[in-house]
Protein backbone atom coordinates (compact mmCIF):
# COMPACT_ATOMS: atom_id res chain seq x y z
CA UNK A 1 0.00 0.00 0.00
CA UNK A 2 1.85 3.35 -0.73
CA UNK A 3 1.31 5.85 1.30
CA UNK A 4 -0.87 8.62 -0.89
CA UNK A 5 -3.11 5.55 -0.19
CA UNK A 6 -3.07 5.49 3.65
CA UNK A 7 -2.87 8.91 3.29
CA UNK A 8 -6.57 8.93 1.91
CA UNK A 9 -7.73 6.28 3.85
CA UNK A 10 -7.05 7.81 7.18
CA UNK A 11 -8.48 11.29 5.90
CA UNK A 12 -11.57 9.22 4.84
CA UNK A 13 -11.93 7.19 8.23
CA UNK A 14 -11.53 10.21 10.08
CA UNK A 15 -14.33 11.69 8.31
CA UNK A 16 -12.26 15.24 7.34
CA UNK A 17 -13.57 17.71 4.51
CA UNK A 18 -10.46 17.98 2.47
CA UNK A 19 -10.26 21.97 1.48
CA UNK A 20 -10.14 21.54 -2.04
CA UNK A 21 -8.42 25.20 -2.92
CA UNK A 22 -5.07 24.38 -2.55
CA UNK A 23 -5.61 21.15 -4.32
CA UNK A 24 -6.80 22.79 -7.28
CA UNK A 25 -4.27 25.45 -6.84
CA UNK A 26 -1.05 23.81 -5.59
CA UNK A 27 -2.32 20.51 -6.18
CA UNK A 28 1.71 19.44 -5.78
CA UNK A 29 2.00 21.09 -2.60
CA UNK A 30 -1.42 20.17 -1.49
CA UNK A 31 -0.36 16.00 -2.17
CA UNK A 32 2.78 16.25 0.16
CA UNK A 33 1.04 17.82 2.82
CA UNK A 34 -1.92 15.03 2.73
CA UNK A 35 1.20 12.49 2.32
CA UNK A 36 3.20 13.50 5.25
CA UNK A 37 0.27 14.49 7.70
CA UNK A 38 -1.91 11.31 7.24
CA UNK A 39 0.15 8.72 5.51
CA UNK A 40 3.98 9.38 7.08
CA UNK A 41 3.15 10.28 10.30
CA UNK A 42 -0.27 9.43 11.49
CA UNK A 43 0.76 6.01 10.97
CA UNK A 44 3.99 6.08 13.18
CA UNK A 45 3.92 5.54 16.84
CA UNK A 46 1.36 3.94 18.59
CA UNK A 47 -0.76 7.17 19.64
CA UNK A 48 -4.88 7.05 19.45
CA UNK A 49 -6.18 9.66 16.77
CA UNK A 50 -7.49 11.26 19.96
CA UNK A 51 -4.07 11.87 21.03
CA UNK A 52 -2.54 12.88 17.96
CA UNK A 53 -5.46 15.60 17.45
CA UNK A 54 -4.96 16.89 20.94
CA UNK A 55 -1.23 17.08 20.65
CA UNK A 56 -2.16 18.98 17.21
CA UNK A 57 -4.43 21.11 18.67
CA UNK A 58 -2.01 22.45 21.13
CA UNK A 59 1.07 22.67 18.54
CA UNK A 60 -1.18 24.88 16.34
CA UNK A 61 -2.19 27.35 19.28
CA UNK A 62 1.30 27.48 20.51
CA UNK A 63 2.32 28.32 17.01
CA UNK A 64 -1.01 30.71 16.56
CA UNK A 65 -2.24 28.85 13.47
CA UNK A 66 -5.34 29.43 13.83
CA UNK A 67 -7.15 28.56 10.20
CA UNK A 68 -6.00 25.17 10.32
CA UNK A 69 -6.49 24.96 14.21
CA UNK A 70 -10.60 25.48 13.34
CA UNK A 71 -10.72 22.49 11.25
CA UNK A 72 -8.75 20.42 13.74
CA UNK A 73 -11.47 21.46 16.18
CA UNK A 74 -13.77 19.85 14.16
CA UNK A 75 -11.72 16.74 13.46
CA UNK A 76 -11.08 16.41 17.11
CA UNK A 77 -14.82 15.88 17.80
CA UNK A 78 -14.87 13.57 14.89
CA UNK A 79 -12.43 10.97 16.65
CA UNK A 80 -14.51 11.15 19.85
CA UNK A 81 -12.18 13.84 21.82
CA UNK A 82 -14.59 15.84 24.52
CA UNK A 83 -15.52 19.03 24.83
CA UNK A 84 -14.11 19.28 28.01
CA UNK A 85 -10.89 17.53 26.40
CA UNK A 86 -10.32 20.71 24.34
CA UNK A 87 -11.51 23.11 26.37
CA UNK A 88 -8.62 21.39 28.81
CA UNK A 89 -5.84 21.20 26.61
CA UNK A 90 -6.19 24.98 25.56
CA UNK A 91 -6.50 26.39 28.85
CA UNK A 92 -2.90 24.23 29.59
CA UNK A 93 -0.97 26.68 26.76
CA UNK A 94 -1.84 29.65 28.60
CA UNK A 95 1.27 29.00 31.33
CA UNK A 96 3.69 28.03 28.31
CA UNK A 97 2.93 30.30 25.16
CA UNK A 98 0.83 32.84 27.45
CA UNK A 99 -2.79 34.34 27.62
CA UNK A 100 -3.07 35.52 24.51
CA UNK A 101 -2.56 32.24 22.22
CA UNK A 102 -4.87 30.57 24.62
CA UNK A 103 -7.36 33.08 24.16
CA UNK A 104 -7.63 33.36 20.39
CA UNK A 105 -7.51 29.48 20.13
CA UNK A 106 -10.39 29.22 22.73
CA UNK A 107 -12.41 31.77 20.73
CA UNK A 108 -12.18 29.45 17.41
CA UNK A 109 -13.90 26.73 19.93
CA UNK A 110 -16.57 28.76 21.33
CA UNK A 111 -17.18 29.24 17.37
CA UNK A 112 -17.39 25.74 16.54
CA UNK A 113 -19.27 24.59 19.40
CA UNK A 114 -21.72 27.13 19.19
CA UNK A 115 -22.12 26.10 15.49
CA UNK A 116 -22.25 21.93 16.41
CA UNK A 117 -24.88 23.56 19.36
CA UNK A 118 -22.27 22.52 22.03
CA UNK A 119 -23.92 24.48 25.00
CA UNK A 120 -21.49 27.07 26.64
CA UNK A 121 -20.14 27.23 29.68
CA UNK A 122 -19.16 23.90 29.77
CA UNK A 123 -18.98 21.99 33.87
CA UNK A 124 -16.33 23.23 35.40
CA UNK A 125 -13.14 21.73 35.84
CA UNK A 126 -11.64 23.20 38.72
CA UNK A 127 -10.13 21.61 41.89
CA UNK A 128 -8.75 24.18 44.27
CA UNK A 129 -9.33 27.47 45.64
CA UNK A 130 -7.56 30.46 45.64
CA UNK A 131 -5.87 29.47 49.45
CA UNK A 132 -5.15 26.06 47.94
CA UNK A 133 -3.72 26.39 44.76
CA UNK A 134 0.01 26.76 45.78
CA UNK A 135 -0.07 23.81 48.34
CA UNK A 136 -1.76 21.44 45.99
CA UNK A 137 0.49 23.20 43.11
CA UNK A 138 3.68 22.60 44.89
CA UNK A 139 2.52 18.93 45.36
CA UNK A 140 2.29 17.94 42.47
CA UNK A 141 5.50 19.73 40.60
CA UNK A 142 7.31 17.78 43.31
CA UNK A 143 5.87 14.69 42.51
CA UNK A 144 6.91 15.37 39.08
CA UNK A 145 10.09 16.68 39.48
CA UNK A 146 11.36 15.57 42.48
CA UNK A 147 13.85 17.28 45.21
CA UNK A 148 15.19 19.24 42.81
CA UNK A 149 12.25 21.73 42.86
CA UNK A 150 12.27 22.41 46.18
CA UNK A 151 16.00 22.84 46.19
CA UNK A 152 14.92 25.39 43.39
CA UNK A 153 12.79 27.33 46.10
CA UNK A 154 14.67 26.91 49.31
CA UNK A 155 18.27 28.73 47.19
CA UNK A 156 16.39 30.99 45.15
CA UNK A 157 17.24 34.53 45.50
CA UNK A 158 14.58 36.73 46.94
CA UNK A 159 14.23 39.17 44.13
CA UNK A 160 13.37 36.61 41.48
CA UNK A 161 11.80 33.81 44.14
CA UNK A 162 8.22 34.59 43.50
CA UNK A 163 9.08 33.32 39.75
CA UNK A 164 8.94 30.00 41.27
CA UNK A 165 6.21 30.19 43.42
CA UNK A 166 3.90 31.80 40.63
CA UNK A 167 5.55 28.16 38.55
CA UNK A 168 3.65 26.28 41.26
CA UNK A 169 0.48 28.18 41.58
CA UNK A 170 -0.05 29.22 38.13
CA UNK A 171 1.15 26.05 35.95
CA UNK A 172 0.64 23.52 38.36
CA UNK A 173 -1.45 24.72 40.73
CA UNK A 174 -4.31 26.10 38.27
CA UNK A 175 -3.95 23.69 35.48
CA UNK A 176 -2.52 20.23 36.24
CA UNK A 177 -4.97 19.69 39.32
CA UNK A 178 -7.79 20.35 36.78
CA UNK A 179 -9.85 17.57 35.89
CA UNK A 180 -11.00 17.06 32.03
CA UNK A 181 -7.48 15.87 31.10
CA UNK A 182 -5.18 13.38 33.46
CA UNK A 183 -1.56 14.17 34.38
CA UNK A 184 -0.24 11.47 32.15
CA UNK A 185 -2.00 13.70 29.38
CA UNK A 186 -1.17 17.02 30.22
CA UNK A 187 2.48 16.41 30.74
CA UNK A 188 2.88 14.83 27.45
CA UNK A 189 1.08 17.50 25.87
CA UNK A 190 3.35 20.17 27.73
CA UNK A 191 5.96 18.39 26.41
CA UNK A 192 4.36 18.96 22.85
CA UNK A 193 4.02 22.90 23.57
CA UNK A 194 7.56 23.87 25.11
CA UNK A 195 8.90 21.74 21.79
CA UNK A 196 6.73 23.79 19.63
CA UNK A 197 8.67 27.22 21.28
CA UNK A 198 11.20 26.24 20.31
CA UNK A 199 14.71 27.41 22.27
CA UNK A 200 12.96 25.31 25.57
CA UNK A 201 15.74 22.74 25.66
CA UNK A 202 16.26 23.09 29.59
CA UNK A 203 12.06 22.52 29.74
CA UNK A 204 12.25 20.08 27.42
CA UNK A 205 14.69 18.18 29.52
CA UNK A 206 12.95 18.74 32.94
CA UNK A 207 9.18 17.72 31.37
CA UNK A 208 10.84 14.72 29.33
CA UNK A 209 11.73 13.61 33.25
CA UNK A 210 8.51 14.60 34.59
CA UNK A 211 7.02 12.14 31.33
CA UNK A 212 8.93 9.44 32.51
CA UNK A 213 8.01 9.97 35.77
CA UNK A 214 4.22 9.43 35.25
CA UNK A 215 4.66 6.52 33.13
CA UNK A 216 5.13 8.27 29.38
CA UNK A 217 8.19 5.93 27.50
CA UNK A 218 10.55 7.15 25.21
CA UNK A 219 8.76 5.74 22.26
CA UNK A 220 5.78 7.54 23.61
CA UNK A 221 7.49 11.04 24.01
CA UNK A 222 8.90 10.24 20.67
CA UNK A 223 5.65 9.55 18.82
CA UNK A 224 4.49 13.04 20.69
CA UNK A 225 6.96 14.97 18.72
CA UNK A 226 6.81 13.05 15.96
CA UNK A 227 2.84 14.23 15.55
CA UNK A 228 4.30 17.90 16.03
CA UNK A 229 6.68 17.88 13.17
CA UNK A 230 4.55 19.08 10.14
CA UNK A 231 3.82 21.80 12.34
CA UNK A 232 6.62 22.58 14.09
CA UNK A 233 9.34 21.51 10.86
CA UNK A 234 12.46 19.96 11.20
CA UNK A 235 14.65 22.17 12.81
CA UNK A 236 12.03 22.78 16.53
CA UNK A 237 11.68 18.56 15.99
CA UNK A 238 15.40 17.94 15.73
CA UNK A 239 16.16 20.15 18.72
CA UNK A 240 13.73 18.92 21.01
CA UNK A 241 14.68 15.20 20.29
CA UNK A 242 18.28 16.32 20.81
CA UNK A 243 17.51 17.15 24.32
CA UNK A 244 15.11 14.26 25.00
CA UNK A 245 18.27 12.16 24.15
CA UNK A 246 19.93 13.85 26.53
CA UNK A 247 17.87 12.77 28.65
CA UNK A 248 17.00 9.18 27.53
CA UNK A 249 19.87 8.23 25.34
CA UNK A 250 19.64 5.81 22.35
Amino acid sequence: MDRITLSEQKMKALSVKADNSLALTDPDFSESFNRFLYGDVSCKGTLTDKQRELITLVVLTTNQCLPQFKEHVELALNVGVTPVEIKEAIYHCAPYAGYPKAINALNIVNEVFKAKKISLPLKSQQQVTENERYDKGLKIEVELGGQMVVDRLNTAPQSYKHLYEYLAAWCFGDFFTRSGLDVKTRELLTLCIISSLGGCDAQVKGHTKNNLSVGNDKATIIAAITQCMPFNGCPRTLNALNAINEVIPG
